[in-house]
Protein backbone atom coordinates (compact mmCIF):
# COMPACT_ATOMS: atom_id res chain seq x y z
CA UNK A 1 0.00 0.00 0.00
CA UNK A 2 1.30 3.54 -1.15
CA UNK A 3 1.93 6.44 0.92
CA UNK A 4 -0.56 8.17 -0.98
CA UNK A 5 -3.18 5.72 -0.49
CA UNK A 6 -2.20 5.72 3.10
CA UNK A 7 -2.88 9.59 2.91
CA UNK A 8 -6.44 9.21 1.32
CA UNK A 9 -7.51 6.40 3.73
CA UNK A 10 -6.43 8.76 6.69
CA UNK A 11 -7.99 11.45 5.02
CA UNK A 12 -11.10 9.66 4.04
CA UNK A 13 -11.36 8.75 8.22
CA UNK A 14 -11.19 12.34 9.02
CA UNK A 15 -13.49 13.28 6.90
CA UNK A 16 -16.30 10.32 8.06
CA UNK A 17 -15.56 10.78 11.71
CA UNK A 18 -16.32 14.69 11.82
CA UNK A 19 -18.86 14.84 9.05
CA UNK A 20 -20.32 11.51 8.29
CA UNK A 21 -21.05 12.84 4.49
CA UNK A 22 -23.54 11.02 2.49
CA UNK A 23 -23.73 9.75 -0.84
CA UNK A 24 -25.85 12.01 -3.17
CA UNK A 25 -27.88 8.80 -4.67
CA UNK A 26 -28.90 6.43 -1.68
CA UNK A 27 -27.87 8.42 1.19
CA UNK A 28 -25.54 5.79 2.84
CA UNK A 29 -22.50 6.84 4.92
CA UNK A 30 -19.65 7.61 2.62
CA UNK A 31 -16.73 5.06 2.69
CA UNK A 32 -14.39 6.95 0.96
CA UNK A 33 -15.68 11.34 0.83
CA UNK A 34 -12.52 12.22 -0.70
CA UNK A 35 -12.40 10.21 -3.54
CA UNK A 36 -16.47 10.57 -4.74
CA UNK A 37 -19.89 11.89 -3.23
CA UNK A 38 -21.11 9.22 -4.49
CA UNK A 39 -21.11 5.14 -2.91
CA UNK A 40 -19.17 2.59 -4.81
CA UNK A 41 -22.26 0.74 -4.58
CA UNK A 42 -24.10 3.57 -6.55
CA UNK A 43 -21.05 3.35 -9.22
CA UNK A 44 -21.84 0.27 -9.54
CA UNK A 45 -25.54 0.32 -10.00
CA UNK A 46 -25.36 2.84 -12.28
CA UNK A 47 -27.46 1.20 -15.56
CA UNK A 48 -25.85 2.66 -18.74
CA UNK A 49 -26.76 1.56 -22.49
CA UNK A 50 -24.90 -1.40 -23.53
CA UNK A 51 -24.14 -2.01 -27.00
CA UNK A 52 -26.02 -2.96 -29.21
CA UNK A 53 -26.40 0.71 -29.59
CA UNK A 54 -28.38 2.12 -32.92
CA UNK A 55 -26.42 4.20 -34.85
CA UNK A 56 -28.96 7.01 -35.23
CA UNK A 57 -30.27 7.57 -32.14
CA UNK A 58 -27.85 5.73 -29.53
CA UNK A 59 -31.24 3.78 -28.04
CA UNK A 60 -30.55 -0.12 -26.70
CA UNK A 61 -31.74 -2.29 -29.86
CA UNK A 62 -31.66 -6.13 -30.96
CA UNK A 63 -29.46 -4.76 -34.50
CA UNK A 64 -27.95 -1.66 -34.64
CA UNK A 65 -29.21 0.37 -38.15
CA UNK A 66 -27.89 3.11 -40.12
CA UNK A 67 -24.78 5.22 -40.41
CA UNK A 68 -25.86 8.77 -39.36
CA UNK A 69 -25.69 9.10 -35.27
CA UNK A 70 -28.32 11.94 -33.99
CA UNK A 71 -28.04 11.47 -30.39
CA UNK A 72 -25.95 9.04 -27.66
CA UNK A 73 -26.15 8.70 -24.10
CA UNK A 74 -25.07 7.14 -20.54
CA UNK A 75 -28.27 6.01 -19.93
CA UNK A 76 -32.15 6.67 -19.27
CA UNK A 77 -32.42 10.00 -16.81
CA UNK A 78 -33.58 7.75 -13.82
CA UNK A 79 -32.04 6.52 -10.50
CA UNK A 80 -28.66 6.25 -9.91
CA UNK A 81 -27.84 8.53 -12.89
CA UNK A 82 -30.81 10.81 -12.49
CA UNK A 83 -29.46 11.30 -8.90
CA UNK A 84 -25.72 12.27 -9.95
CA UNK A 85 -26.85 14.87 -12.89
CA UNK A 86 -28.70 16.51 -9.87
CA UNK A 87 -25.70 16.23 -7.70
CA UNK A 88 -23.69 17.76 -10.30
CA UNK A 89 -26.23 20.79 -11.48
CA UNK A 90 -27.58 21.34 -8.04
CA UNK A 91 -25.43 20.56 -5.35
CA UNK A 92 -22.45 21.84 -7.61
CA UNK A 93 -20.52 18.17 -7.40
CA UNK A 94 -18.90 18.85 -10.45
CA UNK A 95 -16.02 16.65 -10.00
CA UNK A 96 -18.67 14.15 -10.61
CA UNK A 97 -18.63 15.33 -14.21
CA UNK A 98 -15.17 13.79 -14.88
CA UNK A 99 -16.12 10.11 -14.38
CA UNK A 100 -19.78 11.00 -16.04
CA UNK A 101 -17.86 11.68 -19.26
CA UNK A 102 -15.48 8.63 -18.98
CA UNK A 103 -18.78 6.70 -18.77
CA UNK A 104 -19.94 8.85 -21.90
CA UNK A 105 -16.61 8.13 -23.85
CA UNK A 106 -16.93 4.64 -23.58
CA UNK A 107 -20.45 4.74 -25.41
CA UNK A 108 -19.72 7.41 -27.70
CA UNK A 109 -16.21 7.55 -28.41
CA UNK A 110 -16.35 6.48 -31.92
CA UNK A 111 -18.69 9.36 -32.31
CA UNK A 112 -15.96 11.77 -31.14
CA UNK A 113 -12.86 11.00 -33.76
CA UNK A 114 -10.51 13.74 -34.60
CA UNK A 115 -10.81 16.94 -35.65
CA UNK A 116 -14.59 16.69 -34.07
CA UNK A 117 -15.60 20.20 -32.73
CA UNK A 118 -17.71 19.82 -29.56
CA UNK A 119 -20.24 22.59 -28.87
CA UNK A 120 -21.87 23.29 -25.60
CA UNK A 121 -25.72 23.62 -25.56
CA UNK A 122 -25.71 27.42 -23.82
CA UNK A 123 -27.47 28.82 -20.70
CA UNK A 124 -29.33 32.24 -21.14
CA UNK A 125 -26.80 34.19 -19.26
CA UNK A 126 -29.31 35.21 -16.56
CA UNK A 127 -29.29 31.41 -15.89
CA UNK A 128 -25.44 31.05 -16.25
CA UNK A 129 -24.94 33.89 -13.86
CA UNK A 130 -27.21 32.03 -11.59
CA UNK A 131 -26.20 28.91 -11.43
CA UNK A 132 -22.55 30.10 -11.70
CA UNK A 133 -21.72 27.35 -14.66
CA UNK A 134 -22.65 25.61 -17.49
CA UNK A 135 -22.83 21.85 -16.66
CA UNK A 136 -22.84 21.18 -20.45
CA UNK A 137 -19.32 23.19 -21.16
CA UNK A 138 -18.02 20.85 -18.18
CA UNK A 139 -19.05 17.96 -19.84
CA UNK A 140 -17.59 19.30 -22.82
CA UNK A 141 -14.53 20.03 -21.20
CA UNK A 142 -14.01 16.68 -19.75
CA UNK A 143 -14.83 15.05 -23.13
CA UNK A 144 -12.23 16.87 -24.73
CA UNK A 145 -9.45 15.44 -22.47
CA UNK A 146 -10.82 12.34 -22.76
CA UNK A 147 -10.16 12.45 -27.04
CA UNK A 148 -7.65 13.44 -28.70
CA UNK A 149 -7.34 16.38 -31.90
CA UNK A 150 -11.31 17.35 -29.95
CA UNK A 151 -11.56 21.05 -29.51
CA UNK A 152 -14.57 22.93 -27.58
CA UNK A 153 -16.20 25.73 -29.17
CA UNK A 154 -18.53 28.32 -27.58
CA UNK A 155 -20.16 28.49 -31.53
CA UNK A 156 -23.98 29.27 -29.90
CA UNK A 157 -25.31 31.75 -27.72
CA UNK A 158 -29.28 32.07 -26.14
CA UNK A 159 -31.25 34.32 -27.77
CA UNK A 160 -33.63 34.36 -25.26
CA UNK A 161 -34.91 32.53 -22.24
CA UNK A 162 -37.18 29.70 -22.32
CA UNK A 163 -39.53 28.07 -19.65
CA UNK A 164 -39.35 24.09 -18.98
CA UNK A 165 -41.55 22.15 -21.19
CA UNK A 166 -42.45 18.49 -21.22
CA UNK A 167 -44.31 17.96 -24.33
CA UNK A 168 -42.40 17.79 -27.60
CA UNK A 169 -45.25 19.99 -29.49
CA UNK A 170 -44.81 22.57 -26.94
CA UNK A 171 -40.76 22.15 -26.61
CA UNK A 172 -40.41 23.04 -30.14
CA UNK A 173 -42.29 26.20 -30.21
CA UNK A 174 -40.54 27.27 -26.88
CA UNK A 175 -37.49 26.63 -28.48
CA UNK A 176 -37.77 27.93 -31.88
CA UNK A 177 -35.75 30.94 -32.31
CA UNK A 178 -34.15 30.50 -29.00
CA UNK A 179 -30.66 29.75 -29.92
CA UNK A 180 -28.27 32.17 -32.59
CA UNK A 181 -24.72 31.74 -33.50
CA UNK A 182 -22.32 33.16 -30.88
CA UNK A 183 -21.48 36.72 -30.88
CA UNK A 184 -23.61 39.95 -31.17
CA UNK A 185 -22.23 41.88 -34.02
CA UNK A 186 -22.45 40.30 -37.86
CA UNK A 187 -18.29 40.26 -37.73
CA UNK A 188 -18.60 38.15 -34.51
CA UNK A 189 -21.20 35.65 -35.91
CA UNK A 190 -19.60 34.91 -39.09
CA UNK A 191 -16.36 34.57 -37.16
CA UNK A 192 -18.42 31.31 -34.87
CA UNK A 193 -20.21 30.50 -38.43
CA UNK A 194 -16.29 30.00 -40.25
CA UNK A 195 -15.11 28.07 -37.28
CA UNK A 196 -17.73 25.34 -37.42
CA UNK A 197 -17.83 25.50 -41.35
CA UNK A 198 -17.75 22.19 -42.69
CA UNK A 199 -16.63 20.60 -39.58
CA UNK A 200 -18.18 17.72 -37.76
CA UNK A 201 -20.51 19.32 -34.67
CA UNK A 202 -21.43 17.57 -31.40
CA UNK A 203 -23.33 19.26 -29.24
CA UNK A 204 -23.20 18.79 -25.76
CA UNK A 205 -26.02 18.92 -23.06
CA UNK A 206 -26.34 17.20 -19.52
CA UNK A 207 -30.33 15.65 -20.50
CA UNK A 208 -31.91 15.18 -23.39
CA UNK A 209 -36.15 15.14 -22.80
CA UNK A 210 -38.06 15.47 -26.13
CA UNK A 211 -35.11 16.24 -28.55
CA UNK A 212 -36.28 20.03 -29.27
CA UNK A 213 -33.44 22.40 -27.94
CA UNK A 214 -30.84 19.30 -29.57
CA UNK A 215 -32.63 20.20 -33.01
CA UNK A 216 -32.51 23.74 -32.62
CA UNK A 217 -29.53 24.39 -31.83
CA UNK A 218 -28.40 21.96 -34.68
CA UNK A 219 -30.58 24.02 -37.19
CA UNK A 220 -28.74 26.99 -36.57
CA UNK A 221 -25.39 24.92 -36.98
CA UNK A 222 -26.37 23.32 -40.17
CA UNK A 223 -27.60 26.60 -41.72
CA UNK A 224 -24.33 28.36 -40.79
CA UNK A 225 -22.25 25.84 -42.65
CA UNK A 226 -21.58 22.68 -40.50
CA UNK A 227 -21.10 19.43 -42.06
CA UNK A 228 -22.84 16.80 -39.73
CA UNK A 229 -24.15 17.90 -36.18
CA UNK A 230 -24.92 14.69 -33.46
CA UNK A 231 -25.26 14.94 -29.92
CA UNK A 232 -24.17 13.62 -26.72
CA UNK A 233 -25.78 14.01 -23.31
CA UNK A 234 -25.46 12.46 -19.94
CA UNK A 235 -29.05 10.94 -19.67
CA UNK A 236 -32.14 10.99 -22.17
CA UNK A 237 -35.52 10.48 -20.73
CA UNK A 238 -37.83 7.79 -22.22
CA UNK A 239 -41.10 7.72 -23.24
CA UNK A 240 -43.35 5.09 -22.79
CA UNK A 241 -42.76 3.49 -26.01
CA UNK A 242 -38.83 3.41 -25.67
CA UNK A 243 -38.47 1.84 -22.22
CA UNK A 244 -41.03 -0.83 -23.15
CA UNK A 245 -38.71 -1.46 -26.30
CA UNK A 246 -35.58 -1.43 -24.53
CA UNK A 247 -37.67 -3.83 -22.11
CA UNK A 248 -38.73 -6.68 -24.56
CA UNK A 249 -35.03 -6.16 -26.58
CA UNK A 250 -33.30 -7.09 -22.87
Amino acid sequence: MTALHHAHAAADAVVSALFAPLCVSCHAVLDSPTRSPACDACWRNLRAFTPPLCDRCGEPVAAAGGRHVCCRAVGWYEDVLRDLIHAVKYDERRRLVAALAGLLTRNAGDLVGAGALLVPVPLHPWRRWSRGFNQADDIARALARHSRGVTVVHALRRARHTRPQSDLDARRRNVRGAFALAGWTPWSQRRSAGRIARRHVVLVDDVMTTGATLEACAQVLLEAGAREVSALTLARVANPAQRSKTSSST
